[in-house]
């Protein structure tokens, strides 16, 4: 969906295609700057790899891009529901977007940013970092976590059906992933660290897995945690001691974490509270590296909890406003 080409000169060079790096491909195109969007995988890659059935915290609105209507016919839009929105503005508004290309250094001189891709060079005078969480998990690094039968993501609870599942963590995603493969014939067992699911949890979904562990429709194991995965049985360790459950697929949806090594090689700083929050004026979204930007939830570090689409948006219009004024 571009005519870009190596060794251009560009005003901003947006990595990655989410909703937050299309909110400020549209705030540069209204301005009348030179932008490109640069995403390694397909259009709003995080939400494609989202689960198939999974409904947004927030309702439509409260998605929307530069006042273009979401439209959805449910309370809380589904994924796909998404999918097709955010689609639709970037062909309805023809933006200017590369998909596929990799970002894989950026290095800085004389005032210009060269951004090098698995594909080509792009020489810009901003970039705005966008980039999200969702591609690296948080590894327990426990034995047996290489195997086939663990995964970080969860797609398909068709997948799970008669199967004895075990789903590690008490997040949103955990929670909806062990209704939805009991709901399909699932054998589910949560292993929680903490002592109960957490409290972040969707509101209309939390009374549901309450309710389900209470019955023991679902199983669960509080204060717990993984200590080795083998090929038909996982050992847990809590308070009683070490539990060996028969399993056949673990899916230890722990939660994900910004790429953390690529801001540091951007020269950007982060916090060292073990929050690892990068440095950026909240005013303006800048960097401590003149001319780069960081938007949307990438800005919380290890918090991850802290940014979403519908309190990042406005990031767009900040970052963009400056780079016009400066």
């Amino acid at each position: 969906m571009s005519t870009a080409k190596s060794g251009e000169v560009f005003d901003v060079i947006i990595v990655g295609g989410g909703p937050i790096g299309i909110a400020c491909a549209l705030e540069a195109k209204k301005k009348g700057l030179k932008y490109l969007i640069l995403e390694k995988g397909t259009l709003v890659n995080s939400l494609y790899n989202y689960p198939s059935n999974m409904t947004f915290f927030s309702t439509s609105e409260k998605l929307e891009l530069d006042e273009i209507p979401f439209i959805s016919t449910n309370p809380k839009p589904h994924k796909q529901e998404a999918l097709e929105y955010y689609r639709r503005i970037v062909t309805s508004e023809h933006l200017e977007i590369h998909l596929f290309e990799k970002v894989e250094k950026v290095t800085s001189e004389n005032g210009f940013h060269h951004t090098s891709t698995s594909k080509a060079t792009y020489s810009s005078r901003n970039v705005i970092i966008a980039t999200g969480f969702y591609d690296i998990p948080n590894y327990l690094n426990v034995p047996g976590e290489d195997l086939p039968k663990v995964a970080h993501y969860y797609g398909d609870p068709h997948f799970y059906a008669t199967q004895k599942t075990i789903v590690v963590g008490a997040s949103n995603s955990a929670v909806d992933a062990a209704l939805e493969i009991y709901r399909k014939g699932g054998d589910v067992t949560m292993v929680v660290r903490g002592p109960a699911i957490g409290e972040r949890v969707k509101y209309w979904v939390k009374p549901d897995i309450d309710n389900r562990i209470d019955e023991g429709s679902i199983k669960a194991v509080f204060n717990a945690e993984i200590k080795e995965i083998k090929e038909r049985e996982v050992v847990i360790t809590s308070k009683e001691g070490d539990q060996v459950l028969e399993n056949d697929w673990i899916l230890l949806l722990t939660g994900y974490r910004p790429n953390f090594e690529f801001l540091k090689q951007l020269g950007i700083s982060l916090s060292n509270d073990g929050r690892k929050i990068p440095q950026y004026n909240p005013e303006t979204m800048e960097s401590n590296v003149p001319g780069i930007y960081l938007a949307g939830v990438i800005c919380g570090g290890t918090e991850t909890h802290k940014w979403f689409i519908e309190n990042s948006r406005v990031h767009a219009k900040m970052i963009i406003k400056n780079i016009v004024s400066s």
